[in-house]
This record gives structure tokens, sequence and C-alpha cells, in this order.
């Protein structure tokens, strides 16, 4: 079975092998007492891509190496800074296991593996070392021999210097070596991962690169939108992974991500053409509803387990716990199977294809070429009278079940709001990024209103199943009523915070 550690690096240009008498320097860093030779390791690795390198150019690597301690299947996929996330799995064969395979998805969409690339490597390796011998990071030089496997005529040479920081280690101490190796005249290395300049050097089809933005006017309203829209379809590409894994908070990361994209594609119609994007909504649509049934569950769950929780326990009268968590156990299973179903799904291959070609060739109107202060600001203020039209409708029903509703959809509407203002906000400024957070107060206002609503469902269903078994109702009722009382301040709240929207949606910049 895979596991996972954080590496965190960086790569330099290597000095010459007769001048390294500076390392020592390196004990001038805070907290490094010495540096202890660990001898030499001879490293082999191949590295797997698809034909077109779909899983290199998305700042990922799948390899299998032998030599040095960590021989194995390794998939890393990218983090913040100079961190990667590293997936390990047995040297179990010379076929990618399934589970890394399963991995890969949202990068390969379905098209096959093969060996791209073959790296060679004698490694002369360092640690840094504190006062009590623990480690502090890994410093390495390196001779690196690269062997196309697309091409077998390619071949490439180089030395690198690497520093790999210990497990939960802190990223400062990067820099303060970095300073010390500038000092030295040791600059970065031109490509931050052994493979991308190895296929770089030996590979003509990753040279060949296309520009999607070619034609597209810097700062224009098409660009700002591609923007917006590129960060959301990279996001759910590296989100895949950590869902499959069942990674904290994946699942509901990956359903907003899927969320703010298919607002961009509506909100955005003028630039882009809803011919081709109508398509990806819908698609966005359904995965987002797939991965519902499993983050409404995960949300409800904690919900309700706190609510009891928080109860004194002469008051949890019957076999509470047992009932809820039996209630879970069903529910929890059918919506990590619908979550898992989804991302195995030819629906979902579909989709990933549609979200490529849309930033490769994104299907541009006119309008794109427009300045945002027309485009962008026309299609904000669209949604605010959308919002608008619903928040006033729900305010003016009686309460009771169809005003939850209306405020439910109010909601949908404030979202919108607040996603069309995350695009905007870089090219139009504070005006809109006030708006936006005017919008996602009611849209959590709401949403906590319709949590307490959702609640109440539920514990009136458990306290029926409870009643049929003859155990004790007393509870739920009593969770009933707080979840009631809780969604009604709520209620209570929403025409405040709702007043507060207009005033930034009637902004001079804004003005149509």
């Amino acid at each position: 079975m895979a596991h996972s550690t954080r590496e965190t690096e960086r790569k330099y240009v290597a000095p010459a092998a007769d001048d390294l008498g500076w390392l020592s320097d390196l004990t001038r860093v805070a907290g490094v007492a010495s540096l202890a030779g660990r001898g030499v390791q001879e490293l082999d690795a191949v590295y797997y891509d698809t034909d077109d390198l779909r899983i290199v150019r998305s700042r990922a690597s799948l390899r299998r190496r032998t030599g040095g301690t960590d021989a194995g299947w390794h998939l890393k996929l990218p983090l913040s800074g100079d961190s990667r996330e590293e997936i390990r799995a047995p040297l179990s064969s010379v076929d990618v296991p399934d589970e890394l395979r399963q991995l890969t998805l949202s990068r390969t969409r379905g098209a096959a593996l093969r060996p791209v690339v073959r790296i060679r490597s004698t490694r002369s390796l360092n640690h840094l070392l504190d006062a009590d011998g623990d480690v502090l990071a890994e410093l390495s030089m390196d001779t690196v021999n690269a062997d196309s496997l697309l091409d077998d005529d390619r071949h490439a040479t180089w030395n690198e210097m690497e520093i790999e920081l210990a497990e939960g280690g802190d990223p400062a101490l990067l820099d303060d070596i970095e300073k010390v190796l500038r000092e030295n005249g040791v600059d970065r290395a031109p490509s931050p991962s052994k493979v991308l300049r190895a296929i770089e050097e030996t590979t003509p089809l990753l040279r060949r690169k296309t520009d999607p933005r070619a034609g597209i006017t810097p700062g224009s309203a098409g660009d700002h939108v591609l923007t917006y829209v590129d960060g959301l379809v990279r996001a759910l590409t590296d989100l895949d992974p950590a869902v499959r894994r069942a990674a904290p908070d994946a699942v509901h990361r990956m359903r907003t991500t899927a969320r703010r994209l298919r607002g961009c594609l509506r909100t955005y119609r003028s630039v882009l053409d809803r011919e081709i994007t109508d398509p990806i909504r819908k698609d966005l649509r359904w995965l987002a509803r797939e991965l519902g049934a499993e983050r409404d569950q995960e949300v409800l769950r904690e919900r309700l387990t706190s609510g009891i929780q928080e109860l004194p326990v002469e008051l949890v009268l019957g076999p509470v716990g047992a009932r809820l968590q039996a209630w879970d156990a069903g529910r929890r299973a059918d919506g990590r199977r619908r979550t898992l179903d989804a991302l195995a799904s030819a629906r979902y291959l579909k989709l990933l294809e549609r979200l490529k070609r849309l930033a490769d060739a994104p299907p541009l109107h006119a309008k794109a070429a427009g300045k945002p202060k027309k485009v962008m600001v026309k299609a904000l203020l669209k949604e605010y009278d959308r919002l608008t039209r619903r928040m006033d409708r729900a305010l003016d029903m009686p309460a009771g079940a169809e005003r939850d509703a209306s405020i439910h959809h109010a909601r949908k509407a404030a979202k919108r709001l607040r996603y069309a203002a995350e695009a905007a906000q870089p090219a139009l400024g504070k005006p809109v990024r006030r708006l936006g957070k005017r919008a996602k107060v009611v849209q959590q206002v709401s949403g906590a209103h319709h949590d307490g609503v959702v609640a109440c469902g539920t514990l009136r269903a458990l306290a029926i199943s409870a009643h049929a078994a003859g155990e004790a109702g007393f509870t739920w009722g009593l969770l009933y009523g707080q979840e009631r009382s809780a969604a009604g301040a709520r209620e209570r709240e929403l025409p405040e915070v709702w007043a507060r929207v207009p005033a930034a949606a009637r902004h001079k910049s804004l003005r149509r």
C-alpha cells in the first residue's frame, strides 16, 4: 500500500568539484552544527508518462527507482513553494501500481503510461546535523545521465547540487542555507526537477510549446477571466489525488472548485462561447452533486455529533450516540462510493478533456478583448440583479418551508456573485473585493440557516426511528429545538447582512 511524505527541496548549479572548501561555511547557519559525509549512492530511475507528457506538463512526475534508501515507485505531486507530496509504493513489478495509476488519472485523462526517460545519478551525500546529531537537511552532489526512451539517440549529462529539508523541518532553514550558497557563487539550477530538465534536453516534444494566450490582449477582460479559469482547472486536477485518498477537506475543496468554475463560466458568457462552456457547466454541476453526497453527510454528521456532545449527560436519554453512528455508517459509505464512482467514470474523464481544451484553446467572443471595466462590471451587476430578485422574494415570504427554500435559492445567487467578484477583483480592485466580501457574508448566513433546516429534517427522521424502536425521543426533540432556534436566528440576521450589499454594488466604479 502506498504512503505519503512531504518533500521540500531546492536544486542548484553544482560548484566545481575542486572548490568545495566553503561547504564548512554552512555551519554558520543557525542550528547547523556540522556536516557528515554519508558516502556515494548509485540511483537508477525510469520515469513514466503519456506519449505527450501529460504528467510532466502538469508539474508532477512518476518514476520507478532503484538504489539509495528509498527505492520504489514514487509519484510526486506539486504543493506550494518548494514542496511536493511524494507518494511511495513498493517495487512490486515493472508495471505501474494500480493505486498510483489511479492517482495520475486527472493528469493522464486515461491515456496509456509508458517509460519516457531514464535518469541515472551518482550521488555524493552529506547530512547537515544539529548539535544533537539529528539531521536537519541533506546536501547531495549529483552527476546525472539522462537518456530519452522516446528517442534513442538523445542523451544529456549535467551536474547539480540539491538541498532537501528533513521531514518536518522549518522551510526557513533553506533560505538561510541559500544565503551562504549565494555568497559563494552558487545559483539556483535552471530547472526545478531532474525529469523536467531531462525531458527538456532530450525530447523535442516538450520544447514545441504553444501559447494558448497568443492573441489575447494582456489586461483585457478575456485575460482576467482565463487567468481565473486556468487556476481553477489546475486546482481541480491537483485535488483529484487527494479526494481519491480521502485526504481531510479534499472533497469539500474539489466540490467548491467545481462550483467556482461553473459559476465563472456562467457569469462571463459574454467572454467565453457558451456553446462550448454550457456542456462543461452541466458536467461540473453533475460532479459537484456527486461529491456533495459525501461532503453533506460529513458536515451533517459533525454537526449532530457536536450537538450531542455539548449536551449535559443527564439530557442524553437512550442510545442516542449508537443510533447516530448506525445512521451515519451506511450513508457515509454510500457517499464515498458515489465520489469514487464519479472519479472513475467516463463522464469525468470527458470533463477533464473538455477543461484541458478550454484552457489550451479558449473559445473567446469579441468582447474578450474589451476592457474589464466595461465587460466584467456588466456581468457582475447581472449577478447582483439576480441576487436582488431572489433575496427580495425570499424576505417577503411568510416563515415556513417555502421561505426556507427561497432563502436557499438566494444563497446560490450570493455564491455566484461572490465567485464572479473573485474573478474580477484583480482587474477592478477594492470596490469589487468589498462587494464579494459582503456577498460572502450573505452566503454564510443563509448557508447556516439552510444547514439548520436540513439538520431539523434529519433529527425528525431519527426521532421517528427511535420512537418506533421504543427508545426515548427526548434528546432528539431537544436537538431539534436547538437547531430550529439557530436557523431562526440566522433567518432574522439575514435582512441586516443583505442590506449592506446594495451599497457596495452602487459604488461609483461599478455604475453602468
